[in-house]
């Protein structure tokens, strides 16, 4: 026997054949017939009428108003099928990422420094009473004993714990990056209420404070700053810096 035999078969090949609606014209960008089964497969395969949509290239009122035409009710049951088969991708889907959890990026800095893996407890305690309604319905275990009853609830309250740890935990890099983001952003809309004058200056004191920066400069080694502190030739000790001018009012 062919070991392909005992594979499931393809989502596509569970479809039902359907007669392709009618079209009075033949029109490049309507619905041909090999659009309307391109859609349906497409319809199986993400269980989404407007991704769907996107994969022919078609609007999804074109899709709507098509299926309301006279000789469509074939096209209206396919349509139904391929939902299922896509809400039945979905759940697999969905079932996979309770089972192995996802990638998500981790981050420092604003840059990616690596990945961890994050398990969504609930979704599996979802998926476990609509996959085996019997035994974890409402979250309670039936048909069991007492000792599988208390192993049941034992796990509830541990996934419960991890799942609330999950919600807390973020990371000193996340945080980190949080707040860069928010001060880039104030940064940004600060910049852009500015007269193009007041950037203007702005980019002028930026540019004069980083030349300042790289060559060293000190106000204390600056004979024209009032901060400067002369030294006399062979003291160790220094004059004391000149007040700074005071401000309008100030008293002695």
């Amino acid at each position: 026997m062919d070991d392909n035999s005992s594979s499931p078969p393809s989502p596509h090949t569970t479809l039902p054949a359907f007669a392709p609606v009618p079209r009075q014209k033949d029109r490049s960008n309507g619905w041909k017939a090999e659009t309307q089964l391109a859609f349906i497969e497409a319809l199986a395969d993400t269980g989404s009428v407007t991704a769907a949509c996107q994969m022919v290239q078609r609007s999804t009122h074109g899709a709507y108003h098509l299926r309301r035409q006279p000789g469509a009710e074939e096209f209206a049951a396919a349509w139904e099928a391929a939902l299922d088969l896509g809400v039945k991708r979905i759940e697999d889907t969905a079932m996979d990422r309770a089972l192995n959890g996802v990638e998500v990026p981790v981050y420092s800095y604003g840059k990616l420094v690596g990945t961890r893996r994050v398990h969504n407890d609930r979704l599996l305690m979802f998926m476990l009473r609509n996959r085996a309604p019997a035994r974890f319905a409402e979250g309670r275990a039936k048909g069991m004993n007492a000792i599988g009853k208390m192993e049941v609830e034992r796990l509830k309250k541990q996934w419960r714990a991890e799942w609330e740890a999950e919600r807390r935990r973020v990371s000193p890099a996340e945080i980190r990056a949080s707040i860069d983001r928010k001060v880039e952003e104030f940064r940004q809309r600060i910049e852009w209420n500015q007269s193009p004058r007041t950037r203007a200056a702005w980019e002028e004191y930026c540019r004069l404070r980083d030349e300042d920066a790289a060559s060293g400069y000190s106000a204390r080694n600056d004979p024209e700053h009032p901060m400067y502190r002369e030294r006399e030739p062979g003291v160790d000790g220094e004059r004391t810096a000149p007040k700074l001018p005071a401000s309008d009012g100030a008293h002695d």
